[in-house]
Parts: C-alpha cells; structure tokens; sequence
C-alpha cells in the first residue's frame, strides 16, 4: 500500500493538474499547484510509515515550508521582470532554501506558524510584481508541450516523494516537512513560462500558486490538528479520515479562491 501510494498517487495527481492548467491558462495553474499534491501524500505515508504524531509535527513544519514556497514564487517574478529565467529561477531556490534555513531554526508549533503562513500569502499576493510584457519572439498561443513532458513531471513527482519519504527518519519531522513542499513543479513551470512566453505569464503563475498556498494551509492545519488525537485501533481507520476531512476543507477553501485566480 505504501509503496502503491509513493510510486502512483503524486504523479497522477500531478498528471491531471498539468492537462488542467493547460486547459484553463497559467493563473489558474498556479493556483492548481497550491494544493498539496506533493506534500498530502508525503504526510500520508509518513503517517503510516512512522506514526501519526511524527506526522502532526511533519504538518506543522509543512506549514514553514509552504511560507517558503510563497518566497519562492514572490522572488522569482520580481527577478524575472529583468533577469532571464535560469538567474530567475536560482534566485528564487537559493531564496527557498534560506528560508527554509531559518525556519528550521526554531521549534515550530501549529497555529503560530499557520498564523505567520497566512500573513505571508495575503502580503504577497498583493504585493506581487505583474512582470514585464512578452516580447515580440514570444506573443501569441503556446509552444506546443513535447509528448515526454506529463511522463517526466509524473517521474519527477514519484522520485522525490521516494526519496523523501525515505529518509524522513534522518532528517526528523520537522525537516522533512519543511522541505517536502519545495518546488519542483513550481520551478519547471516557471522557467518554461518565462522561457516561452515572458515574464507576465510566469508571474500569473506563481501568483496563483500563492492564492493557492490558502487551502494547503488548511489542509495542513486540520491534518496536524487531528492526527495527535486520532484514536482509532487501527492506523488505517485512524489515518483516512483525518486525511479525508483535511482534503474537505483544503477544497472548499479552494473553491472560494478560484475566482481570483482566474
């Protein structure tokens, strides 16, 4: 079962949400992206594989980390109003990775850093830089995606929720919930945006990928509120429907936010 979760869940999760957003444009994208498709199942396995109260301090580190992601996007569309995307796109890691850095120095607990999580998406949604507009090279429809692009992203996504939940024992829970929203998607989306059709788009994106960051904080909020005081006998009957709630509200909060990412 777990192995099943690690090697298919993510990945097809990231499969509809890529035919998605290039159904509906970058905006809504992004805001696709905000949800925990990485991060939900990395805290579902670690549920199972070490413990529903690992997994609640997991959660609350997940927290720090999705307020990095939004660093992460904030950094990259103001690097790209005037640097290419490889400069755009280091920039924006290197800010991810200090972040993370200085989260990891102190000892997270739930509300205050669900707290500072949603000041930091409502700061920087509003403060997010448009972009500059596409030049003439990169006006009109999108390139065409190559036919390995899905098959790739959904290899990518199987890789590192492997990896992560592999070693999570070593890196403790709080670590590996601060790393496990890093951006993977966000950074191929946002230089092939940029790449092909400017900076506007790609900020668009990652803007979404902010507002998004809304329901993946109450995902995050319900599942490391629950998990600690889920008593069930079984792990299963007291793992899913904590799980299960945590998905109810993370949706409906994103349903609320949908229309401003249009």
């Amino acid at each position: 079962m777990i192995l099943a979760l690690k090697l298919f869940l993510t990945p097809l999760l990231i499969a509809a949400v890529t035919l998605a957003g290039r159904r509906w444009g970058p905006g809504v994208s992004g805001w696709f992206m905000g949800l925990p498709l990485t991060s939900a199942p990395v805290s579902l396995i670690l549920a199972w594989q070490y413990g529903r109260v690992f997994a609640a301090h997991a959660a609350t580190g997940t927290l720090g980390g999705q307020a990095s992601v939004c660093i992460f996007c904030f950094t990259y569309a103001l690097a790209a109003r005037r640097l290419a995307w490889l400069p755009s796109g280091l920039l924006a890691v290197t800010a991810f990775l200090a972040a993370t850095f200085v989260w990891n120095r102190f000892a997270l607990s739930l509300l205050p850093t669900f707290a500072t999580l949603l000041v930091i998406i409502f700061v920087l949604f509003r403060l997010f830089p448009d972009g500059v507009p596409a030049g003439p090279a990169q006006q009109g429809p999108a390139p065409r995606a190559p036919r390995w692009d899905i098959p790739a992203r959904m290899l990518i996504a199987a890789t590192f929720v492997v990896m992560l939940t592999t070693f999570a024992a070593s890196l403790g829970p709080q670590l590996s919930g601060l790393l496990s929203p890093f951006p993977v998607f966000g950074l191929v989306l946002a230089t092939f945006t940029h790449h092909q059709q400017g900076s506007r788009p790609a900020a668009r994106l990652l803007r979404g990928v902010v507002l998004g960051s809304l329901s993946f904080a109450c995902f995050f909020l319900v599942a490391g509120a629950l998990l600690p005081g889920a008593g069930a006998a079984t792990a299963a009957a007291a793992i899913v429907p904590t799980y299960l709630a945590a998905s109810l509200v993370a949706l409906s909060v994103n349903g609320l936010s949908l229309r401003l990412a249009r």
